[in-house]
């Protein structure tokens, strides 16, 4: 397999528990960030990637109700757990997205892909650091990457952000990144609070109807059109 996109999931988050099963126009809002990634062409096999506690139980279900496989790991251990799905199916790469951002653009998800492919990287992002909205990050990791960074790594939050350990180590592996056209690095399209979701909530209702596939671009224009908007969850 050349690329496996790993949905990252949980219910137990602390600031807004159950986040990623809240309904969005009437679906579940990690059931509209799957809708999106689908849309983009390279992401090879999709799967979600989740803990094997009890409290996730819900997401494995959604995931069976949509025919999409759903990986189970460790809770805390997220390093382990992508480690443990690359194992399982065996890509040449593995591309790493949260379940808690359902704006993310599949162009970029593509372009990211493209870049990382093309400049033959051990890692490539695309994120608020590189000028894009905080909420359309995407990651793209060789396996070896991944693999090393499994063996080495030891401290709690290496382990449970699966590339921090990468990302800290620019003298061993080989990264890459694409930026965005225009810094929207202050913008906040994640959710991890009420506000976020109340955010993101208003974007879908004002976008998705007549465009079911809007990106990011149409998102600016709509907050062009619509400033107060940003002032929500600011």
């Amino acid at each position: 397999m050349q690329i496996l996109t790993l949905l990252q999931a949980r219910t137990t988050s602390t600031r807004l528990p159950g986040k990623v099963l809240k309904p969005v126009l009437g679906e579940p809002m990690m059931q509209r960030q799957i809708e999106r990634t689908r849309a983009a062409r390279n992401i090879g096999k999709l799967a979600v990637a989740t803990s094997d506690h009890p409290s996730d139980d819900a997401i494995e279900t959604l995931c069976s109700s949509l025919h999409l496989d759903c990986f189970r790991g460790s809770l805390e251990d997220v390093l382990d757990r992508y480690y443990r799905a690359a194992l399982h199916y065996e890509p040449r790469h593995i591309v790493r997205m949260t379940c808690d951002c359902p704006l993310m653009d599949p162009r970029i998800v593509d372009e990211t892909i493209e870049r990382h492919l093309q400049e033959e990287n051990d890692y490539t992002s695309a994120g608020h650091d590189s000028g894009y909205p905080r909420g359309l990050n995407v990651e793209v990791m060789c396996r070896a990457a991944l693999e090393t960074a499994w063996r080495e790594a030891r401290s709690p939050d290496d382990r449970e952000h699966v590339t921090l350990y990468i990302r800290r180590r620019p003298e061993q592996f080989r990264a890459g990144c694409l930026v965005s056209p225009a810094d929207c690095s202050d913008m906040r399209w994640t959710v991890d609070t009420p506000e976020d979701f109340s955010f993101i909530t208003r974007v879908y209702e004002m976008l998705y109807p007549g465009n079911p596939r809007f990106g990011m671009e149409d998102i600016l224009q709509l907050l062009s059109r619509h400033p107060e908007l940003s002032s929500i969850n600011r």
